[in-house]
């Protein structure tokens, strides 16, 4: 089994906002919400930190997730508290308390933060050569960026061992239009992309709405990623990369990461109806093929799961009931005739090679 780099895990929004203890083993947090319903997703897990070790998870990218667009009051009318707010300070004051979550795990020996590519070579070396002893090395990432207040608050998050961003998430952000609408971004998204250029910040375009997208190709010219996205022309919807945006980020020497929300894999699923048989693994090589097929080589994609990224097994494919499932694709790459180096790419050597010339030295 090879190690693998995650380019999405929402791990502070499970434990924040789901309130869920992650130190336990997947059968336990399962047993644990049995009988609750409050969300999607209870009992259903698919990631704890003994899972992601069990899983040979040496380096993941760790989010912090809060919304506060100028729709939330028409969306929500300021009731839910789990991902919208009603102003950027009360989500700036959410992710702020998501990193005091991960430094804490940090300081108790069960995290590592990587801000430098020096520190992620140490940090690889070291799970090398002893990764039963090895934390969980993380890239700080930000899954929508109405929590920097202002685009002159980038340089005080990049401070903090924040590293990536994508400037929206669902709906209309701050800075740009995300998933479900769409509209270029905003003067102040602008603003943002040049900070980001300024600090060595780095772009992640996942949800950004097809303008916005264009948009930041128009004004970002510094490294970029595409964390967790699959394509549009094999699963409809704005969700999904179109085949020029793909060939865009190529061009760009980005990495795009294959989600595993089963609904982003199938076409014409349907939450909360359609059931996990009708989509296996063999799906995500299909959309990672078309990726390759651009490119002419197996460079440009990895994995970006967003396993419990607000859904469990009830919505992932058939055979997976856990992350360390999504080793079962090593098997299916071979079969369809990607060599050895190349499912080494797709499992972790592209991430490291991205992070190692994006991250600051």
């Amino acid at each position: 089994m090879r190690p693998m780099i995650d380019a999405h895990l929402d791990l502070a929004l499970n434990a924040l906002n789901y309130n869920r203890n992650l130190q336990l083993t997947v059968a336990e947090l399962r047993a644990v919400e049995q009988s609750f319903t409050d969300v999607a997703g209870r009992g259903r897990g698919t990631v704890t930190f003994p899972e992601l070790k069990r899983c040979k998870v040496p380096v993941c990218v760790a989010t912090l997730l809060a919304r506060s667009g100028p729709d939330a009051a028409q969306r929500w009318g300021f009731k839910r508290g789990d991902i919208d707010y009603a102003t950027q300070q009360i989500a700036y004051a959410h992710c702020f308390g998501s990193l005091g979550y991960y430094r804490l795990l940090e300081a108790q020996g069960h995290l590592k933060f990587i801000h430098t590519r020096g520190e992620l070579a140490a940090h690889w070396a070291a799970w090398e050569a002893a990764p039963d002893a090895t934390p969980l090395g993380i890239i700080l990432s930000m899954e929508g960026a109405d929590p920097i207040v202002t685009p002159d608050q980038v340089a005080h998050w990049f401070g903090l061992g924040l590293r990536a961003v994508g400037p929206a998430h669902y709906g209309r952000g701050q800075y740009a239009f995300g998933t479900a609408v769409d509209g270029p971004m905003t003067p102040a998204g602008v603003q943002l992309l040049k900070e980001f250029m300024k600090v060595g910040m780095i772009l992640d375009v996942t949800h950004l709405s097809d303008q916005s997208f264009w948009t930041a190709m128009d004004v970002y010219d510094g490294p970029m990623l595409a964390s967790h996205h699959n394509l549009r022309s094999l699963v409809p919807g704005d969700r999904q990369l179109t085949d020029e945006q793909v060939k865009e980020l190529i061009k760009r020497g980005a990495v795009i990461g294959s989600a595993f929300d089963a609904w982003m894999m199938v076409p014409g699923w349907e939450r909360g109806k359609t059931q996990p048989e009708v989509v296996g693994l063999e799906a995500i090589v299909d959309h990672m093929d078309r990726i390759c097929q651009f490119a002419g080589n197996a460079r440009h994609v990895a994995l970006g799961t967003d396993l419990d990224g607000g859904f469990g097994t009830e919505q992932t494919p058939r055979d997976l009931d856990t992350i360390t499932d999504v080793h079962k694709l090593e098997e299916i790459l071979s079969r369809r005739g990607y060599s050895s180096a190349d499912i080494d790419g797709i499992f972790y050597a592209n991430w490291l090679r991205f992070f190692g010339g994006a991250l600051p030295a």
